[in-house]
């Protein structure tokens, strides 16, 4: 019986590649979907980083699966060996899409919430675990559907002072921790006292001013009606609030000032 040989004919090689790209890039689709729409509300996908890991880590998967076809992609070879290149890629492309959506997942913002003096995202990742089971009965599964709002409350008695010094030492602040977690309206007092007029956002960056304006108009309030709160996340913005504390939108300006 006699081999066939190997070939290399680019325009099939091409076009198999090709078609490969179009169904992955449906799959694309339809993990940004589930990924956007669910894990990362704007302005998450922003603000949490979400957006550029998640292209990151399907641009590779994107260009894995296809360029592997062009080169295994051989006529020549026979309908089963064909077969066989070609669902151990897709094997291999699935892996990499499931691996990049689980860490998309772990690393999703789970909760905004208000510290102190400021917002802070938390992710998935960064709760303390432990504590979970001491959350308010409503907090003790992390949400799927985009972050919570919540407030965090002071510690009750000088035990809990010490140990929120000595976990804040190692890393582990109070917004991390479920057994702090409380309503976000219970917050509003502190929130409002911490907050300033947006007005000295706009003093502070002048460059930004149209755009501050602009996401004024969006929200429909007048500058003397919206106070801010910086927001601590991968990326530094600010937390907009009308005059009863309510979060009303955010900015991309470090409100650290």
């Amino acid at each position: 019986m006699k081999l066939q040989t190997p070939t290399f004919n680019l325009r099939t090689r091409a076009k198999a590649a090709a078609i490969h790209l179009s169904f992955s890039l449906l799959v694309a689709v339809a993990a940004a979907a589930l990924v956007f729409s669910l894990w990362y509300p704007w302005p998450y996908r922003l603000i949490s980083g979400g957006q550029e890991l998640f292209l990151l880590l399907t641009s590779v998967d994107l260009v894995l699966g296809p360029l592997l076809t062009f080169f295994v992609f051989d006529l020549a070879k026979g309908g089963r060996h064909l077969q066989r290149d070609l669902a151990v890629i897709a094997a291999l492309q699935l892996a990499a899409l499931g691996y990049g959506l689980h860490t998309v997942y772990a690393v999703r913002p789970v909760t905004l919430v208000f510290e102190q003096d400021r917002f802070r995202v938390i992710a998935a990742s960064d709760v303390h675990l432990p504590e979970l089971i001491a959350a308010p009965a409503a907090y003790r599964q992390l949400p799927l559907t985009g972050p919570w709002l919540l407030g965090t409350r002071a510690a009750r008695d000088s035990a809990e002072r010490n140990e929120v010094l000595s976990l804040g030492l190692n890393g582990i602040d109070i917004g991390q921790r479920p057994s702090f977690w409380q309503p976000f309206d219970l917050s509003k007092p502190a929130v409002l006292a911490k907050s300033r007029p947006v007005a000295s956002l706009i003093e502070h960056y002048p460059s930004g001013k149209a755009q501050i304006e602009a996401t004024l108009r969006e929200l429909k309030l007048p500058a003397d009606e919206v106070a801010f709160l910086p927001l601590s996340a991968r990326r530094q913005w600010v937390v907009l609030l009308n005059r009863t504390g309510d979060v009303v939108g955010f900015a991309p300006f470090d409100g650290f000032f």
